[in-house]
């Protein structure tokens, strides 16, 4: 970008606006030129909106690519996953090579996994294949742990059903969306528990696509050591790496 960078934000930061002064960029308004908008998800969303058909000039970048929600709501992400394997199947790609039993050689990095309740038959028949296993329970749309929970036990869902019908505050017509997904009974563990990595990736265009990886990262860790115990199922401390969760542990 030639000369000065002009930026814009709808989130009132210090950290934000700090660093972008520190850096000698010059704040206008959404209605004038900008190089760099910083923007809120419902922001970014309006911006781009097929009614606005608005697109970004080569000088101009964002912090969130407008349909990230593709990736970053559970149930997107799973259906993403699902297409990206068919499309590699119809091309008669090695990455979606099967074994014997019918399970991807290169593609396992998702476990199988269900939208619920439309696809509760097909869990169910997936279910009743291996009856002694696990499986965990996500809300589409959340995020910090929220609502997460393991069954083991096809009754488990049921009751879940009915309570979330019967909630006061969740009517059936707008009963939330949830994956489920076959749970991970032996997980790579350090110390005994379980663990997530956070990296960082940059990615500044699409088409070419271009990516920065960051060097460092971050390690979150449960504070309960594993058990894959049946009697332990209910304990958060155990399976959940959030931070929301383990803070309290």
């Amino acid at each position: 970008m030639a000369g000065r960078v002009k930026w814009v934000t709808d989130i009132e930061k210090s950290v934000l606006i700090n660093n972008f002064e520190k850096r000698g960029w010059v704040q206008v308004t959404e209605s004038e030129d900008w190089n760099f908008y910083w923007m809120s998800v419902q922001t970014i969303r309006n911006v781009f909106s097929v009614e606005t058909g608005y697109r970004l000039s080569d000088d101009q970048i964002v912090n969130h690519f407008p349909n990230h929600y593709e990736l970053t709501r559970k149930d997107l992400m799973v259906k993403n996953i699902k297409r990206y394997r068919k499309e590699l199947e119809k091309e008669g790609s090695p990455l979606a090579e099967k074994d014997e039993n019918g399970k991807y050689l290169y593609l396992d990095f998702v476990p199988v996994t269900y939208m619920l309740p439309a696809d509760y038959n097909l869990f169910v028949e997936e279910f009743r294949k291996s009856p002694s296993s696990t499986w965990i329970m996500k809300p589409c749309g959340k995020a910090q742990g929220k609502g997460i929970f393991l069954i083991n036990k096809l009754s488990q869902i049921k009751k879940w059903s009915r309570d979330s019908k019967t909630s006061s505050f969740v009517s059936q017509s707008t009963k939330e969306a949830y994956v489920i997904s076959l749970y991970i009974s032996n997980p790579l563990l350090i110390g005994g528990r379980k663990f997530d990595l956070r990296l960082y990736v940059l990615v500044s265009t699409y088409r070419p696509l271009r990516c920065y990886m960051y060097k460092l990262g971050f390690c979150r860790f449960c504070t309960v050591k594993y058990t894959p115990s049946t009697s332990e199922l209910d304990n958060m401390f155990v399976h959940l790496t959030n931070v929301a969760i383990q803070k309290h542990g």
